[in-house]
């Protein structure tokens, strides 16, 4: 590849960069803190009273064009082509918030819960209904197996600011504790924040350590290097679904997954899907309030899906299905590097903003030297040993006709009666 084309291929990349940059999808579907304050003075009664800024996509719209303008018909131009399509919807939904138009740009971008995922079979509800059942067999295990510590704002903000140092040195991001915010804690290459009024315990500890920092900090700061294709450092919604699917599969591998962060992550799923089949912001609210004894945190869990969307339902934030859904594919992703002998490909998850339907190309940038390699990995994945062996054996397991290895446990166990120890 000629130096010509290398530097039109960065242009386009610093183009949709420069239009990334001004559809901050979560920053506008922020909801003043003075909404919460007056539904409940309101008794939670009725639904919030919401407004949202007013946005010029005009600026984003000819930057696209502009990139649009530059592309050919290879391989690298198709996926630069997907980077546009994805923040053009992401203009779109911004110009549609409380709009019915909102969900069908939030579904192009987020997906819906009821699309099938790659095994053409799967969806993120069923996932998310699969994972209820599963977990409602658990509820009669004893408390003393899941007891929490409760940890302050302040001293988990403490305890990451000393791990995002160890990990990034003079890069680490500043973290802060702020009064509102679209979640319990964001993180971006800058700053990590988290919310003041959010419940923690100490396994959140790990959790965010490991899917904030470890993840989306990291992919930010290296995607910050790639001087060549800086399109790597924007938070585009596009990359979303596979950020977030790393993300969670890092609290996974690192044993900072718990029942409670499993429950959260379906409840949101299934909550979209009620508010698309027409249920308002007073009924997710109640749904929530049955899964947690805390108003103020159902209150988050329902603004998390009418953010942007219709308050009378039918038209949810559909982003929340992500975490699930990208979970499942960045495993089963994982697995078949190591099937397929293919685990060269493994760090270039981490150079950056990435979709897995990017890998081929970045593969090719690679091979001509315009893909950099990552600055900074977590641990778990410089940790080559144990990764590919877990991913082996996981594949390995996809093998066995797990099904009729189930049923004959459940015979076995269905006579078994139930033990109490101490200890």
């Amino acid at each position: 590849m000629g130096e010509t084309t290398k530097q039109r291929i960065t242009r386009i990349c610093e183009v949709l960069q420069h239009a990334a940059r001004q559809t901050r999808v979560l920053s506008h579907l922020a909801w003043d803190g003075s909404v919460r304050h007056e539904f409940f003075a309101a008794g939670a009664m009725s639904l919030p009273q919401v407004s949202y800024p007013s946005y010029d996509a005009a600026p984003v719209m000819d930057a696209l064009t502009e990139a649009r303008r530059l592309m050919q018909s290879s391989a690298i131009d198709q996926w630069l082509e997907r980077q546009a399509a994805a923040i053009e919807h992401s203009a779109n939904m911004m110009l549609s918030c409380g709009t019915p138009s909102f969900y069908t740009h939030s579904s192009a971008v987020y997906g819906a819960p009821g699309d099938y995922l790659i095994d053409q079979s799967s969806t993120a509800l069923t996932l998310a209904s699969d994972f209820e059942d599963a977990l409602a067999q658990l509820d009669g295990l004893s408390d003393k197996y899941l007891a929490q510590e409760t940890v302050s704002s302040e001293d988990l903000a403490a305890q990451i600011e000393t791990a995002v140092q160890d990990m990034f040195g003079d890069d680490a991001p500043q973290v802060t504790v702020v009064e509102e915010l679209s979640a319990n804690a964001l993180a971006g290459r800058e700053r990590i924040r988290i919310r003041k009024d959010a419940k923690f315990n100490d396994k959140d500890i790990d959790q965010l350590i490991h899917h904030e920092a470890g993840v989306h900090v990291a992919t930010s700061l290296n995607g910050m290097y790639q001087k060549q294709l800086p399109i790597l450092g924007s938070s585009h919604a596009g990359t979303t679904r596979t950020q977030e699917g790393l993300a969670v599969f890092s609290e996974f591998i690192t044993g900072s997954m718990d029942l409670d962060r499993l429950r959260r992550l379906s409840d949101r799923t299934l909550a979209i899907q009620m508010a698309a089949d027409g249920a308002d912001f007073l009924e997710v609210y109640h749904y929530f309030l049955e899964r947690t004894d805390s108003q103020n945190q159902s209150f988050e869990n329902a603004r998390r899906v009418f953010r942007g969307g219709v308050l009378t339902g039918g038209a949810p934030f559909t982003k929340d299905i992500v975490y699930l859904d990208g979970l499942i594919r960045v495993h089963n992703f994982l697995r078949a590097l190591v099937a397929n002998g293919r685990t060269d490909c493994l760090l270039l998850l981490f150079c950056g903003k990435l979709d897995l339907e990017d890998i081929p190309v970045l593969c090719e940038l690679s091979s001509i030297g315009m893909c950099k390699a990552p600055r900074y990995l977590p641990d778990w994945a410089s940790d080559m040993r144990f990764l590919l062996s877990y991913l082996a054996y996981s594949g390995f397991l996809n093998t066995i006709n797990l099904r009729q290895v189930s049923v004959h446990y459940e015979d076995l166990l269905r006579s078994a009666p139930l033990v109490e120890m101490d200890g």
